[in-house]
């Protein structure tokens, strides 16, 4: 057999691996199988098989989720990110805009409607960004070419499917972001089972397209995670030098303001013994900020598991209640 030769077998084996890549679907993929076997006790079989027939995996989204972590950003670089005019203006446009809603939803459920903008406004630019992946194409791809997290998304997967039959919508139609995130408040297809609810009596809970639904579901959320309606957010702290950095910007409430003040973290800011806070340190252009982050604070950290995010939509939402008493 020649060079010739073999190079031509070489590339015929080479489109012929591509072209069977190309036409295998989730249906056929011997993980989604057992998947199937699973889900058809609550949905009908032959609708989950056209479905995963026309789902496509994306390998974009694959790279995104295994990109090398970045370096872990300090508050002055989150800070620039979204605490930015652009999107304090912006949320004050939302507000406006959805004046009654806000205000009906901050009743009803006793979150500050600042808290609610902010949210959707560093979610997803108060919905300019919601994602624009099929949903079905983001979980069918991290639950069957992901392993590192495929348990995970297993679980989003069914989640989805269950809710796409509640809500009686088309589960290829629906978008959000690479990791299966929708609407204006990414809200992940658990917390939307959860969580969602049709604020506006229409009978689907839609948080793509529906700003009432969205704002009711984003307060519903922190209502149900314990938000307490008027209670400060963060207050500023001193700490002693002997302080244990050990338990700084740790999401755990498991400290009372007693404790901490034994073990150098001191309140500037009268409050009860029995209070609970977690210590927080963020660094700033301008030099270290000590703070105490308290009930509420722990509260946005349940929307998302970092301390810089709950202090970016604090920061946000300060900045836009301003604004808004000011027009």
């Amino acid at each position: 057999m020649n060079i010739h030769t073999k190079f031509l077998l070489v590339l015929l084996l080479s489109l012929f691996m591509g072209l069977s890549s190309a036409i295998a679907d989730y249906s056929e993929h011997p993980d989604a199988q057992k998947f199937i076997e699973k889900l058809e006790k609550n949905y009908d079989r032959t609708k989950i098989l056209t479905i995963f027939k026309s789902a496509n995996k994306q390998q974009s989204i694959i790279n995104a989720m295994s990109r090398p972590a970045e370096k872990v950003k300090s508050w002055a670089d989150y800070k620039k990110i979204f605490i930015q005019e652009k999107r304090v203006n912006q949320g004050v446009q939302f507000w406006l805009e959805n004046d009654e809603i806000l205000t009906k939803a901050s009743k009803k459920y006793g979150v500050a409607p600042e808290i609610i903008v902010a949210i959707i406004g560093v979610e997803t630019s108060y919905g300019r960004n919601k994602g624009s992946y099929r949903v079905i194409d983001a979980l069918t791809t991290l639950s069957f070419d992901y392993p590192k997290r495929s348990k995970f998304f297993k679980k989003q997967l069914k989640s989805f499917f269950l809710l796409c039959e509640e809500q009686k919508q088309d589960p290829l139609s629906l978008k959000g972001s690479y990791a299966g995130a929708m609407g204006y408040g990414q809200f992940i297809p658990s917390s939307y089972r959860s969580f969602a609810i049709d604020f506006d009596g229409d009978g689907f809970s839609d948080i793509w397209n529906n700003k009432a639904d969205a704002i009711g579901s984003v307060a519903n959320y922190f209502s149900q995670h314990g938000w307490r309606s008027g209670e400060k957010i963060v207050i500023p702290a001193k700490f002693d030098k002997s302080y244990d950095i050990s338990l700084v910007n740790k999401l755990k409430l498991d400290k009372n303001i007693g404790n901490l003040k034994k073990i150098g973290f001191h309140p500037l800011y009268p409050l009860s013994d029995q209070i609970k806070a977690l210590p927080l340190i963020l660094e700033s252009d301008d030099g270290k900020n000590y703070l105490l982050g308290l009930h509420n604070f722990y509260v946005i950290t349940r929307y998302n598991h970092s301390h810089l995010y709950a202090m970016a939509v604090y920061e946000l939402s300060k900045l836009i209640l301003d604004r808004v008493k000011s027009n």
